[in-house]
Order: structure tokens, then C-alpha cells, then sequence
């Protein structure tokens, strides 16, 4: 099998769904990711540093135990996973549902950081004006904070959809390695280097993930200049 011969059924089925896995991940975990930035970037309250850990934490623990615990909890015989299952008919373990779960977790610090970040270099001064002026905290947060930090928004985005595209440790914990329902890209590299004559294979693939990825990274700087465009359009009228 050549390099640059066209990608086999199996290959192609794992690039979809890796693509279907991070997209999901991304949007399904952007609302709680900007929830929880802003509170950690304007609220003070006891159990902050608390939050701040717990939202970090699967970027300090091994990949394998996120996978673990994501079993034990969301498992069809784990507590949610199980009231899951019952009352709603949802199964997660070993679906690709579940393999966008796992990236989403592993996803979610990174975008949180992000967008932390960028609510916090948004000036106090335009808040403290919103608020003389009588708007509600909401009216300020959707037209003033968001537009002024989606440069980190869309930062925390594409980073997101990198980790999730690549993840690996807690998605084969969780829902295994199923060609077709759960195997991802890299899952699929990790297979092809276990059968003999997969090297080409596994490049195939890791060039496609590489692809991928600068696309992303690509279409984030697109977006950006065009926001910073229509930004400072708005402001000239």
C-alpha cells in the first residue's frame, strides 16, 4: 500500500468520525466553558480555588484514570450511567457518544483557560459603565463581554478541537476501540502499529491529522481578522 494511494474504507470511517467526535465536544462543551470562565474570572466566593482545581484537573491526571472514572460513572451499571440508560434511553459506554464525552472532559481546561483569560483582559471600566447605564448583568455580558473576548473564545475553540481530535488515554478507557463506532483516529494509528505492515497506514492517518489540525488553526485566523474587521467597522459607524 502506497503513502499517497486513496484512503481505504476503514480509514476514512475513522477520519468522520474523529472529525464528528471533536465537533461535538467542542460546541457540546463551549456554553458550560464560557459559564464557567466567567465565574472564575469575576466572582469571588469561597471554593473558587476549589472549581479552578476540579476544572484542571484532567490535565494533571493520567488520560487512562479521567477514562476510568468516566466508566465507573457513565458504565450502563455506573450511577448516571445507568439513570441514563432507564429513563432516557441514552447509552454513552462504548458509543461514540461516549468517545465525545471523554474529549470533551479532556477538551474542557484548555478551553476554559482560554477564555478566562480574555474575560479577564476585558477592561472593568466598560462593566462598571454597563452598569450606570442600567444594564443587567446579562445584556452586559452578551454585548460587551463575549464580543470583546472572541479572540480567546475562538482560541479556546480551536484548542479544544485539537485536544479532542487527538485524544486518546480516556477514550479507549471508556469506550474501547470499535472500527466504525468509536475508533478515532488515533485509535486507529494504534491499531495499524500492531498489525504487521501498518506503518503506512498510521502515517496515512497521522498526515491527515496533521491536516486537520492546520485547517483549524488556519480557519481560527480567518475568523479572527474578520471579526476584528466588523469590530472595528461597527466602531467607525
Amino acid at each position: 500500500m502506497s503513502l499517497f494511494a486513496p484512503l481505504l474504507p476503514g480509514e476514512t470511517l475513522a477520519i468522520w468520525l474523529s472529525l464528528k467526535v471533536a465537533l461535538v465536544a467542542t460546541f457540546a462543551s463551549l456554553p458550560f466553558a464560557l459559564l464557567v470562565a466567567h465565574i472564575l474570572a469575576r466572582r469571588r466566593f469561597p471554593g473558587r480555588f476549589l472549581l479552578d482545581a476540579l476544572v484542571h484537573l484532567p490535565l494533571v491526571v493520567p488520560p487512562v484514570v479521567t477514562g476510568y472514572f468516566l466508566l465507573v460513572l457513565f458504565g450502563r451499571k455506573g450511577p448516571i450511567g445507568q439513570f441514563l440508560e432507564t429513563q432516557l434511553g441514552i447509552v454513552l459506554a462504548f458509543r461514540w457518544t461516549g468517545a465525545a464525552l471523554a474529549a470533551a472532559i479532556m477538551a474542557f481546561p484548555l478551553m476554559v483557560r482560554a477564555i478566562r483569560l480574555s474575560i479577564e483582559a476585558v477592561d472593568p471600566r466598560y462593566l462598571e459603565a454597563s452598569a450606570a447605564l442600567g444594564m443587567s448583568r446579562l445584556a452586559t455580558f452578551a454585548t460587551i463581554t463575549l464580543p470583546l473576548s472572541l479572540p480567546g473564545i475562538i482560541a479556546g475553540m480551536v484548542l479544544a478541537f485539537a485536544k479532542a481530535l487527538g485524544e486518546f488515554g480516556a477514550t479507549i478507557t471508556f469506550v474501547s476501540s470499535i472500527p466504525g463506532e468509536t475508533q478515532t483516529i488515533p485509535a486507529a494509528i494504534y491499531a495499524a502499529l500492531h498489525v504487521p505492515g501498518g506503518e503506512i497506514a498510521a502515517w496515512r492517518l497521522s498526515l491527515v491529522s496533521i491536516l486537520i489540525s492546520v485547517l483549524a488553526l488556519v480557519f481560527s485566523e480567518w475568523t479572527l481578522s474578520r471579526g476584528k474587521s466588523t469590530m472595528r467597522n461597527n466602531l467607525i459607524r
